[in-house]
């Protein structure tokens, strides 16, 4: 049977093995995998190809890189005495969180570093689950760990009759992974992104200290790691404010074929109450109706759909959502009816479901499960998320969608545009996002076959070229820049701010390398 090290043994361990290659010309990471491989660290801290393999991929497919080892934490201690002991090293080792790996670009990757399996506290004792707190002045709020899926937070919070209001599309996410980003969806031109919904935060910082932050204590901390990129601390819990949950959803798609009517419509939705989601998407002969997002319309809806494809090339959707429950299940649909008065969609090309609020807020999922048993979950995923000025969304239909899109006719997947509120989001955090009060969310999530994922990066590439050609003042979302000049035009005025706060929580460039933010500067 193979033998089992505590972690701070298989620590001195690996500062023997340190000690050992300093004089060498090999860094730590050439040397430890090949020292320990044949050990077991139960639970803890492997070195195995089967574990570092894993940690080496993510969803994107794109990007492959080995960490030299990988952390299962059984508590919050575990990941405390890693960074400490990293910091401790003449030449500290990465270190990066990964919950689902969801990234796109290599971004939850620590190449020859120690990637930390955030997922694994869920099978701890020790790990922060979730735990509801009712409060009638301060209002209700769930302690989240980091490492808890979406998913799992709002089964736990219905248990209560209660839920957050802010989602991204997919909900088998990590909480700690959306706050690090920003946490957006159809609810986040109402409540915000997830990250302007957050009370509190316990954070591992890049020296190891577990600090409690919020906007009132240790706020430097508390805005640098809400849309940080992972760059300042690890998430390991997080205060996240509760409302009474509907039941039910009214769930309507509106169809569109002049792009200026669809987006002034999307433009008129938002600045109006009523509303609980609203989203844009395209639909063209690469991008169906229904897709792994959603399969919303019927069968007997296509040959109408299909009809709109062959005049006009591509057609648009707005799809919102309206809650109700049993008080205000009688009123809904007239309530509706007078949200879209004067609105332009096309006539009769309206279409409603009616469905539980978890159906809906888990609609991707079920998407997911159809394409993993056709074994078309697992593929490249070369996405890009923007967001785009308001200004300029009409050049960008024009150049983008109209011409690069529709002409080379490769795209595979969801196309998404809808706008958001730039003072729904809080400026002091570190995401970045454009000036204008109005900016649209652009998300074209392509998948590709294993070996034919190029064509669409080079489309990409195509995109952000004409972008920065016809001086488009995008922002990307998930971004995968490479140079400290991409960084600084990205973060623009907050760039200061960030350097500043990565050499007061980090100042040794230790945590979330995959971002290539400072460790390839």
């Amino acid at each position: 049977m193979a033998k089992t090290y505590s972690i701070p043994t298989y620590f001195i361990l690996i500062s023997f093995l340190i000690n050992l290659i300093s004089s060498l010309p090999l860094t730590w990471a050439d040397v430890l995998p090949y020292q320990l491989h044949t050990l077991t660290i139960a639970t803890r801290l492997r070195v195995d190809l089967d574990a570092t393999a894993k940690a080496a991929r993510d969803f994107g497919k794109l990007v492959q890189q080995t960490p030299a080892a990988v952390l299962y934490p059984s508590s919050i201690e575990d990941i405390v005495s890693l960074v400490k002991f990293s910091n401790n090293q003449p030449s500290p080792f990465t270190i990066a969180a990964r919950g689902r790996g969801h990234s796109l670009g290599g971004q939850a990757m620590a190449p020859n570093g120690v990637v930390v399996d955030m997922t694994s506290l869920k099978n701890s004792s020790a790990g922060i689950g979730i735990k509801v707190t009712r409060n009638p002045v301060s209002g209700s709020y769930a302690d989240v760990g980091g490492h808890q899926l979406w998913i799992d937070v709002l089964q736990a919070t219905l248990e209560h009759g209660l839920a957050p209001v802010s989602w991204t599309d997919y909900l088998y996410l990590t909480v700690g992974g959306t706050l690090s980003n920003a946490g957006g969806s159809g609810q986040t031109f109402r409540h915000g992104p997830q990250i302007s919904n957050v009370h509190e935060m316990d954070v591992i910082t890049g020296k190891g200290e577990l600090v409690t932050c919020s906007k009132e204590t240790n706020s430097d901390l508390f805005y640098a790691v809400l849309g940080g990129l992972g760059q300042f601390g690890i998430i390991t819990r997080a205060r996240i404010p509760l409302e009474p949950a509907p039941k039910r959803v009214k769930w309507v798609r509106m169809l569109y074929d002049d792009f200026s009517t669809f987006s002034e419509d999307q433009e008129h939705l938002i600045s109006i109450n009523g509303l609980d989601y609203l989203e844009g998407s395209l639909i063209t002969k690469q991008s169906p109706p229904n897709n792994w997002r959603s399969s919303f319309f019927s069968k007997s809806q296509y040959p109408i759909i299909s009809s709109l494809l062959t005049k006009n090339g591509i057609i648009y959707s707005i799809e919102v959502v309206k809650y109700y429950d049993d008080l205000t299940g009688h009123t809904v649909d007239e309530e509706l009816q007078e949200l879209f008065k004067g609105l332009r969609f096309l006539p009769g090309l309206v279409f409603t479901k009616d469905v539980t609020l978890v159906d809906f807020l888990d609609r991707v999922h079920i998407g997911e499960l159809q394409l993993q048993a056709k074994g078309l979950w697992d593929v490249p995923h070369p996405w890009l998320n923007l967001f785009v000025p308001k200004s300029r969304i009409s050049d960008f239909n024009s150049g983008v969608f109209r011409d690069i899109i529709l002409k080379t006719n490769q795209t595979v997947g969801p196309l998404l545009v809808y706008p958001m509120i730039r003072n729904k989001w809080d400026n002091g955090m570190s995401a970045a996002i454009p000036d204008e009060d109005i900016f649209y969310s652009i998300g074209l999530l392509h998948s590709s076959g294993a070996d034919d994922w190029e064509p669409l990066e080079n489309q990409n590439k195509e995109i952000l070229k004409f972008c920065d050609k016809a001086g488009i003042k995008i922002k990307q979302y998930l971004p995968r820049y490479t140079t400290k000049a991409d960084w600084m035009n990205h973060f623009g005025p907050k760039w200061k701010i960030f350097e500043d706060r990565k050499a007061q929580f980090d100042p040794k460039n230790i945590l979330s390398p995959g971002q290539r933010i400072f460790n390839s500067i």
